[in-house]
């Protein structure tokens, strides 16, 4: 579950990517050069990516950090399992 300080973080770094975007829109409604749209839309992947990582650390200091604590070896293992298939879809194609 998403802490205090993880939503607040959260949810100013979302406001930022909305930004971007809204600039690349405006970018290609006024037919920028590609290139200079292709590099915003490298920006707004990376603050993404970044946002994920915030997002997957609290889950890691928090829901995977208590079935740990747990010692429930069902549990332990579907975090495991989550956390990989997690890792797989952050992962550039």
């Amino acid at each position: 579950m998403i802490d205090d300080a993880t939503e607040q973080q959260t949810l100013t770094r979302l406001k930022k990517v909305k930004g971007q975007l809204a600039g690349i829109e405006k970018m290609i409604l006024d037919r920028r050069y590609c290139v200079d749209i292709v590099m915003q839309l490298g920006a707004a992947e990376a603050a993404l990516y970044k946002l994920a990582e915030i997002v997957l650390r609290n889950h890691i200091e928090t829901c995977v950090l208590n079935a740990f604590r747990s010692r429930d070896k069902h549990d332990v293992k579907a975090k495991i399992d989550e956390l990989m298939r997690v890792y797989g879809n952050l992962r550039p194609r």
